[in-house]
């Protein structure tokens, strides 16, 4: 059981390289346009309202449709539910964010210097505008790097979210590829006792996270409720003034499927 997460930029052949790693290690890609259908349908929107909104082309009316946080979470949900099949590639969406906490997925970059993603960008769309594509690709970069902020707290260019990042401009791209798999083959990374489980339970601390977070509001758990999953058992963590988040937070996060048992762990604090 394999599973990537690659994060590349336009025009950085991260297409070429992912294309490379289905040949070599037979995964199948989850692109942008299967988990945008499912979580556009979740959120009650057009599929395209949530793909212009992640690329930062929404007009004001779909700015003002898409709940973020709703959007954050569905997307997380997607990636992990589908992450578990297994021998997958998972292209962009924050996904090295998302797994950074499970060292079994393997993350990488993949990037080029700005001037030869132009130079891809007007050859593949047949443009002589050099100014005009640049424009468009540091608009697109902006509104990633937003997402990645807004979703995750995290900044897109930290490398320490990677196994890997790679320049194509230094490697040719069989290079990276070679580089990839030669990675994919450690057994480290094959484990399905190892990857299985531990995307099971990121998935369930999102599910509960989310239900927490519909239910609770900001008055009774002001910093939040931290949640960690282990093999179905659940670890809720919080210090509170209200004396019912305890057991309103456990009734809550026991109607999650997939929950065995509650470890609750929150505190409460007299108030001022």
């Amino acid at each position: 059981m394999i599973v990537i997460a690659m994060t590349r930029e336009i025009g950085s052949h991260g297409s070429d390289v992912a294309a490379g790693l289905v040949t070599q290690l037979g995964l199948s890609i989850i692109n942008s346009e299967i988990v945008a259908s499912n979580v556009a349908g979740r959120l009650g929107v057009e599929e395209g309202t949530g793909k212009r909104y992640l690329e930062g082309s929404a007009s004001i009316f779909e700015r003002w449709q898409v709940d973020t946080k709703k959007l954050s979470r569905y997307t997380s949900e997607e990636i992990l539910t589908l992450a578990q099949q297994g021998n997958v590639l998972i292209r962009g969406w924050g996904a090295a964010a998302l797994f950074r906490d499970i060292p079994a997925v393997i993350s990488v970059r993949v990037c080029t210097p700005m001037a030869l993603r132009v130079r891809l960008m007007m050859e593949r769309l047949g443009v002589q505008d050099a100014d005009a594509i640049r424009q468009e690709i540091e608009r697109f970069d902006a509104a990633h790097a937003k997402t990645m902020r807004a979703s995750f707290n995290v900044e897109r260019d930290d490398a320490f979210l990677y196994h890997m990042v790679l320049n194509t401009a230094r490697m040719p791209i069989d290079a990276c590829v070679k580089a990839i798999c030669q990675l994919a083959q450690d057994p480290r990374f094959q484990g399905d006792t190892t990857i299985g489980p531990a995307l099971a339970d990121k998935l369930l601390e999102t599910k509960v996270s989310a239900a927490l977070s519909d239910e609770i509001g900001i008055g009774d758990a002001p910093a939040g409720v931290t949640v960690s999953a282990n093999n179905g058992t659940v670890t809720l963590m919080a210090v509170s003034s209200s004396g019912n988040l305890r057991a309103k937070a456990e009734k809550v996060a026991s109607r999650v499927p997939g929950v065995c048992a509650i470890d609750n762990r929150i505190t409460s604090v007299p108030g001022r």
